[in-house]
């Protein structure tokens, strides 16, 4: 049985009548940029994440970039993220002209330690970027308050963490700004890329609009040098299918990984914890193991698509050489990239496939722990 960690085929079958007809819809407008369905997404994804503005943008990267420039972030200035997550995070804090500055995780949650992050605040230091890695909540009321003291703007990586909650509030609502992200295998993923801003601040909403947009707010008037980031027409309407169903599919993804983690009791494999007040959207469900790459290597043997996320952390990655930071500068973080891995998880699977996985998974340690001992 061959079991792919995101399987969008089957979430096509399953949507397929519901899609086409959106698709169809915007074909016969031929309202391709900007049109009806991206006003109507945004309306509606806004108050999802019961925000006021959401606002469609072409990827994650650039809704994150965009949201850091409209909340002022610029060259010379500095934003405090966390170095374990995907290479876009510190690049839309480049984009900006500004300078990514890391802080050690909190190896439970796998996100930002707040505890930390006062220390590795500067003179230049503007804003912060917690990211909801995997889909689990930073612990945002011991960062919040790290961040009004010192007059910082928190802007959220939330690309990971659609329909996830703390303390009963929405991911994409707990900052001055937030950005999510809707590649495809997303908890609401469209069918190529692309993202959104969501904000509670009119100001931030519209400059994003003028941003996302060449920078004009009437057609042809182009106030300041911006860039084109819509999202079009089509992804819109795609998500907003697909967004009736994002609460059902994040509590099948709850249910799957309440099910991985009974399976699992009593095997050697560190598994992902909850948070009281914190409603994981689960949208990795990832182990620790110090024999990660020999245990991926025997899932995908057994047509397991297990994968790694992500196996070098942004300050080795070659990209950034120039931040000057080494090996060990942050211990929990590059440990965890040694040692993560993601099993399959989406809202289709069976409970068949989650035996299989879990099988798989201690039919391998079982052989590691005989070697071992041998």
């Amino acid at each position: 049985m061959k079991i792919p960690l995101v399987d969008l085929r089957a979430q096509y079958q399953l949507l397929a009548g519901e899609m086409n007809e959106a698709l169809s819809q915007v074909l016969q407008r031929g309202d391709y940029i900007l049109g009806q369905e991206v006003a109507e997404f945004e309306r509606e994804f806004a108050s999802y994440c019961d925000c006021r503005y959401a606002v469609g943008v072409a990827s994650g990267t650039d809704a994150l970039h965009l949201a850091l420039e409209a909340c002022g972030i610029g060259p010379g200035d500095e934003v405090i993220t966390a170095p374990n997550s995907f290479v876009a995070t510190a690049s839309a804090i480049s984009f900006c002209g500004a300078r990514p500055v890391f802080v050690d995780i909190d190896p439970d949650r796998f996100t930002i330690n707040p505890d930390l992050v006062a220390s590795a605040i500067t003179e230049k230091t503007r804003a912060i970027v917690p990211i909801h890695l995997y889909g689990q909540p930073v612990d945002m009321d011991a960062l919040c308050p790290v961040a009004e003291r010192f007059g910082l703007s928190i802007v959220e990586d939330a690309c990971q963490a659609h329909g996830a909650e703390y303390n009963g509030r929405r991911i994409g609502s707990l900052g001055r700004a937030a950005a999510f992200s809707f590649y495809p295998g997303k908890n609401l993923g469209g069918c190529g890329d692309g993202g959104a801003v969501t904000t509670n601040d009119p100001e931030i909403a519209a400059r994003v609009k003028q941003l996302r947009n060449y920078g004009q707010r009437v057609k042809y008037h182009h106030e300041t040098l911006a860039y084109n980031s819509r999202l079009d027409t089509i992804q819109a309407a795609i998500l907003r299918v697909k967004l009736q169903y994002l609460d059902t599919w994040n509590r099948r993804r709850q249910a799957i990984a309440a099910s991985y983690t009974q399976l699992f009791d009593g095997c050697p494999v560190e598994l992902p914890k909850s948070f009281e007040g914190s409603s994981h959207a689960y949208h990795l469900y990832v182990i620790r193991t110090t024999s990660r790459d020999e245990l991926l290597h025997h899932l995908n043997q057994q047509g397991i698509g297990a994968g790694i996320h992500y196996p070098i952390p942004i300050h080795l990655q070659p990209a950034y050489q120039s931040l000057g930071c080494r090996a060990g500068d942050f211990p929990k973080s590059e440990a965890s990239c040694r040692e993560v891995l993601s099993l399959p998880i989406h809202p289709l699977m069976s409970d068949e496939q989650i035996e299989q996985v879990v099988l798989s998974v201690k039919k391998y340690i079982g052989q590691h722990d005989l070697m071992m001992a041998a």
